[in-house]
């Protein structure tokens, strides 16, 4: 029984649905917008602003460990920490945008852009 428990399961077990979140996370993170699926945009924004919430408050190694756990990505999370997050400082959340673009896969699945907010 599914009672309690949350999360989209995007039709995979948990290890490659894990890896998926961290591929698409680690895209994000190094090129500020990517196009995927709505389903899978949508199931990203809440892993995603969870780990700039936590770079925001990172500042010893510890905190950089428990990102690294997560993204296994040395550039990823220097990147994050070091430029993503502190353009964040002032915000308390919403830190991405996702666009809907409609359908423009070959097999008609909807489409959409995730992005990161631009912080002025």
């Amino acid at each position: 029984m599914r009672h309690r428990k949350t999360g989209v399961i995007l039709g995979r077990q948990r290890a490659p649905r894990r890896a998926l979140f961290r591929q698409l996370a680690i895209s994000l993170i190094d090129n500020g917008r990517i196009t995927t699926t709505t389903a899978k945009a949508k199931a990203l924004r809440p892993f995603i602003e969870r780990l700039i919430t936590r770079a925001r408050g990172t500042k010893s190694l510890a905190g950089q460990r428990q990102l690294l756990k997560v993204l296994d990505n040395h550039q990823a999370v220097t990147k994050l920490i070091k430029t993503i997050a502190p353009q964040y400082a002032k915000r308390s959340g919403g830190y991405t945008r996702i666009i809907k673009l409609g359908r423009h896969r070959g097999d008609s699945s909807p489409v959409a852009l995730i992005e990161l907010i631009k912080e002025s």
